[in-house]
């Protein structure tokens, strides 16, 4: 049943105007997103298959266009198109952080967490803040595998100044999942300590993302600040 078929009040559509967005169901909202359907497959239909394969939409948010691409019914275009309307979404929640404060651990997951719990590769982002603690710009400086040396204090310092950065948080994940410091971890920690030090930007913390799936109560990442460790 294509969605022009069923009645108008379970029409998706009709029931944003009648009732707001609130009132859909993720494939709901995913099938309004597609319009119609693919290979005899209607909108909702596909919107429920994309929700089966990947369990939610915030794991459905961090797919690939090539990981979309795989679903029948999905081709490049419209991989494309959704992967821009989930990074708008990102984007659009780290406005709440333009006129707060970045000081906290909780603030830089809030900020990077889940958009970095999920990455298979190690990822190093720099948080750059104003005098006021405030968001300036957020910039990765290292993708890659955990057997590299995967940050450099002068290219780090480099970007900040280039922003005009007056304190940094840095911040990367482990796709192992565990959060815990490896020994590598604290030498970069001492390391861009000491290079902040040196031409003046307060060197705020290094937060650590592990993974979603922990089986103890602990939070999802590790502070050096809140360990005592900076």
């Amino acid at each position: 049943m294509l969605i022009k078929d069923l009645p108008e009040d379970e029409r998706p559509r009709e029931r944003i105007a009648a009732h707001g967005a609130g009132s859909l169901s993720d494939a709901e909202i995913l099938a309004v997103f597609f319009g119609s359907g693919r290979q005899g497959m209607s909108a909702v239909e596909l919107g429920r298959e994309m929700i089966r394969r990947f369990g939610n939409l915030r794991n459905l948010s961090r797919a690939t266009v090539s990981e979309l691409t795989r679903i029948d019914g999905i081709g490049p275009a419209k991989a494309a198109q959704l992967a821009a309307v989930f990074e708008f979404g990102r984007r659009l929640s780290r406005e709440a952080f333009i006129d707060t404060p970045v000081t906290s651990p909780e603030e830089v997951f809030a900020l990077v967490g889940s958009s970095m719990q999920c990455l298979s590769q190690e990822s190093v982002r720099v948080i750059l803040l104003n005098h006021r603690k405030k968001l300036i710009h957020i910039e990765e400086v290292f993708l890659g595998t955990g057997n590299e040396s995967f940050a450099n204090p002068p290219e780090i310092l480099r970007r900040a100044i280039s922003h005009a950065a007056h304190s940094i948080i840095l911040v990367h994940n482990h796709p192992s999942g565990d959060p815990s410091p490896s020994q590598a971890d604290r030498e970069v920690t001492r390391r861009m300590c000491r290079a902040c030090d040196a031409v003046g930007i307060e060197f705020i913390d290094h937060v650590i993302i592990g993974g979603e799936s922990r089986n103890d109560s602990r939070d999802p990442y590790f502070s050096f600040r809140e360990s005592g460790l900076l």
